[in-house]
């Protein structure tokens, strides 16, 4: 297990597109919500009123560390919101694996005295909840995890963000540098492809791919995608073969939900256009990189350091958006993107942000065919992969809704798993 890093407040942020919103040449604190996401908790999940601590100490586990852009991304959220609230002592356990070390990690944090406690990736769950149970006077909160509205455990939580709605603005900008092509005669309509390298088939995967897809459509009405995907969320190599693959598909502007810089080097040799993900890559693919969505965890992390603080609530499952800030795009690369692109990309946030826009309306997808009319997700995951709750009503597939971590986990037509 890695040395246990100990940071403190004195030390300088890191300072780069990964820490601000799009446009932020430093990082800017993000104030709390003022709401607690768009979850309908169960009553019965909602954890009482705690007494506030006389100082909060934080602990975080990062499944990688600062080369991964997924966990940098957090790395970066978890200083700005200690700085914000004036955090002194905030510990870091880098490169902890989702097994019995994350656990290990988690129980050490608590014998440093940390009395709020933050990890990062999907697998931790079991683990982080397995702490929860033992250290009950301790808050844990859990990123991309599933189980808080249904265990039981007062003390864990579980917490994301609509980035489909990131990944439909990537969507759009893919498309329209499609549609540049096009009227260049680079690629003719019917060759208008995309291709996304995804690590897992999950639901929150195919949750992004498919809202990229429907953002590209919304431009480009011929645009058709390929999905291939490595079965790892970090693997430079695979990340970087699978954009080959695609390229030799006949894609012509890539995308992943991947955590490497594989792939978007693979694109800047090849020459393909490339939407990335968690950060910029313009400066290592200045000629392909058009831009970036991710989730800016800092508001989440300020409000349920906050929450401890102050004694109060943390609920259940919390989802941001791009109304609380967190849902960003990074500055876009003009050279690479398609003319206009900056002003669409304006146009269609604004619709995202004021709700005239649904990214999962199902009038703009099809499956075999049929729109759909109801779908059985799997909400309360109980780990036996059981459908138990309708959530299309309204003509809409409502994502994130009676949890926070996607669920979106429907093939649609006009995209092609070439890995099947």
């Amino acid at each position: 297990m890695k040395k246990l890093l100990a940071i403190t407040l004195a030390l300088v942020l890191c300072v780069g597109l990964f820490a601000g919103c799009a446009g932020d040449p430093t990082p800017t604190p993000s104030q709390a919500p003022e709401t607690t996401g768009n979850v309908e908790t169960p009553e019965t999940t909602e954890a009482p009123a705690t007494e506030a601590p006389a100082k909060l100490k934080a602990g975080f586990i990062f499944l990688h560390d600062e080369n991964s852009t997924y966990d940098l991304n957090f790395i970066n959220a978890a200083k700005e919101a200690c700085q914000t609230l004036g955090v002194e002592e905030y510990l870091f356990k880098t490169g902890i694996p989702e097994d019995e070390s994350c656990y290990d990690a988690a129980a050490e944090l608590v014998d440093e005295g940390c009395n709020f406690v933050f990890a990062d990736s999907f697998g931790h769950e079991p683990f982080l909840v397995q702490a929860a149970k033992e250290f009950p006077e301790v808050q844990f909160c859990h990123a991309t995890g599933t189980q808080a509205h249904t265990n039981g455990v007062p003390n864990y939580h579980n917490a994301f963000a609509s980035i489909y709605e990131g990944r439909y603005l990537g969507g759009v900008a893919a498309g329209l540098k499609l549609n540049q092509m096009i009227a260049e005669g680079t690629i003719t309509e019917d060759q208008a492809k995309l291709g996304y390298i995804g690590a897992f088939p999950y639901a929150e995967v195919k949750s992004g791919y498919t809202a990229f897809f429907l953002g590209a459509r919304s431009v480009c009405p011929s645009v058709t995608m390929d999905v291939t995907f490595t079965n790892s969320w970090y693997d430079p190599t695979l990340e970087q073969e699978g954009a080959n693959k695609l390229i030799k598909n006949g894609c012509v502007v890539i995308s992943e939900h991947a955590d490497s810089m594989g792939a978007p080097n693979e694109c800047q040799q090849q020459g393909v256009p490339f939407v990335f993900y968690n950060g910029s890559a313009a400066d290592a693919c200045p000629d392909t990189y058009i831009v970036a969505s991710r989730i800016n965890w800092a508001p989440y992390l300020v409000f349920a350091m906050q929450c401890v603080m102050d004694g109060t609530e943390i609920p259940a499952d919390w989802t941001g958006t791009i109304a609380t800030d967190s849902v960003c795009m990074t500055e876009l690369n003009e050279k690479a993107a398609a003319p206009g692109t900056a002003e669409k990309l304006e146009e269609v946030k604004a619709a995202l942000a004021d709700g005239s826009l649904k990214v999962f309306d199902t009038a703009t997808f099809t499956v075999g065919g049929q729109t759909l009319t109801e779908y059985m997700a799997d909400v309360d995951d109980m780990g036996d992969f059981v459908p138990d709750t309708n959530v299309i009503s309204d003509g809409l597939f409502h994502e994130s809704k009676f949890r926070s971590a996607p669920y979106f986990d429907i093939d649609i037509d006009g995209i092609t798993n070439i890995d099947a």
